[in-house]
């Protein structure tokens, strides 16, 4: 039975030696193989997902202009960054919009500009409008900051997003009569579509459906650059049901995540508008999965075909929080760009891009065969209840 370490794993990609296939590719593998010899023969498997995830933002350490400044209004291109932490410390949060945006005061609104996009122009290396306002103090004398910057000009920036990776999520209808606008994006009436936001088979979190090897610490592929994983996500809900292969059959883990922001890419973070929604970021993440067993090998092999995702009305039940269900579908399904409730047949569109993904599980891939990314075994796992962490190190409930 074959059992391996992340110790043996690394040395293996310090060697040179190690077998590393994507989410994708590891399906087929098991087929021609089984599960026994492609676990023994494959180390890593990697996997990626591309698409909003509004729970993002960065911790900004702007610099003391002379004379020094305590900055307690910050704005980026007009978007005002939470100045409440410190003297020049500021959270640049991914919704946030200009206060000069009508918002939906014309409905819908269009959204065009907001923080998302500046962390992109950030990470572009785009020049971005400094305006800082301070009441004045003693040690801290200036009370007005205005300058043109780029990334290069601010001293320390940290990406740090409190929710991304969610482990399955809703398919969103609209049986209403009448169009809804959502961050699920434009909703046709009387279900004339479905959208989804989820990667299926490559996402990170069904391929370690029970946290096996995710907690803090876990080195991962974050916005074209080298991230971890800090803590579990907010709205972090292990408990959800599952499947037989242990895949939640509702929205369940979140990961929070932390990164350089000077280490990644436009290309892997780009801001996105919701017509009469908001603003938000669209975030890049890949993750690892040592192959330490069969039972993770057998994890990373779900594909398409057994991930099942609930049917949601965005007219009522979300909105009202009712928890109904109008019907479970698979991601084969989804994919296939029609999915039928009753008699009705619904097209379907993903959110999330499904290339994007590939392509970041394929990159990631590339970096660990080239023996430039080695894999972290986390400090503790995420939790698998919703008992959480007795921050000794142990996890609420049962983790093999």
């Amino acid at each position: 039975m074959t059992k391996k370490t992340y110790e043996e794993i690394n040395e293996k990609i310090r060697a040179g030696e190690a077998v590393v296939v994507t989410a994708e590719e590891v399906i087929s593998l098991v087929k021609e193989r089984g599960t026994a010899e492609t676990a023994s023969y494959v180390d890593v498997v990697t996997t990626g997902t591309f698409g909003p995830m509004c729970s993002s933002g960065a911790f900004l350490n702007l610099g003391h202009p002379k004379p020094r400044m305590r900055m307690s209004k910050v704005l980026l291109n007009g978007v005002e960054a939470y100045a409440g932490i410190a003297a020049v410390d500021a959270y640049l949060g991914a919704t946030q919009i200009p206060e000069t945006d009508p918002a939906n005061k014309s409905f819908p609104g269009h959204f065009n500009y907001g923080g998302g996009h500046v962390l992109e122009d950030l990470v572009a290396g785009k020049e971005v409008f400094l305006d800082a306002y301070s009441y004045g103090t003693d040690c801290y004398p200036r009370k007005t900051y205005q300058k043109t910057i780029t990334l290069k000009d601010i001293p320390y920036a940290v990406l740090y997003n409190t929710r991304n990776a969610y482990q399955n999520y809703n398919v969103a209808v609209n049986l209403s009569d009448r169009t809804l606008y959502t961050y699920m994006g434009l909703l046709k009436p009387n279900l004339g579509n479905a959208n989804y936001s989820t990667a299926g088979q490559l996402s990170p979190l069904f391929n370690d459906p029970c946290y096996r090897t995710l907690g803090l610490g876990t080195k991962i592929f974050l916005g074209g650059g080298v991230g971890y994983v800090s803590w579990f996500g907010t709205q972090h809900s292990p408990g959800a049901p599952r499947g037989e292969n242990g895949v939640p059959l509702s929205p369940a883990g979140t990961l929070a995540v932390i990164g350089d922001l000077k280490q990644m890419s436009a290309r892997w973070l780009r801001g996105v508008s919701f017509l009469g929604y908001g603003a938000s970021l669209m975030v890049g993440i890949g993750i690892p999965i040592p192959i330490l067993d069969e039972e993770m090998l057998k994890y990373t092999a779900v594909s398409d075909e057994e991930i099942f995702t609930p049917v949601v009305d965005y007219s009522e039940a979300y909105p009202q929080g009712t928890g109904e269900v109008l019907g479970r579908v698979s991601y084969a399904q989804l994919k296939s760009g029609q999915i039928t409730l009753g008699e009705k047949a619904i097209p379907t569109a993903p959110l999330s891009s499904y290339a994007g993904a590939r392509q970041i599980a394929g990159i990631l891939k590339e970096w660990i065969q080239k023996g430039e990314f080695l894999l972290t075994k986390p400090a503790f796992n995420l939790p698998l209840t919703g008992e959480g962490v007795d921050y000794k190190g142990s996890v609420g409930g049962e983790i093999s």
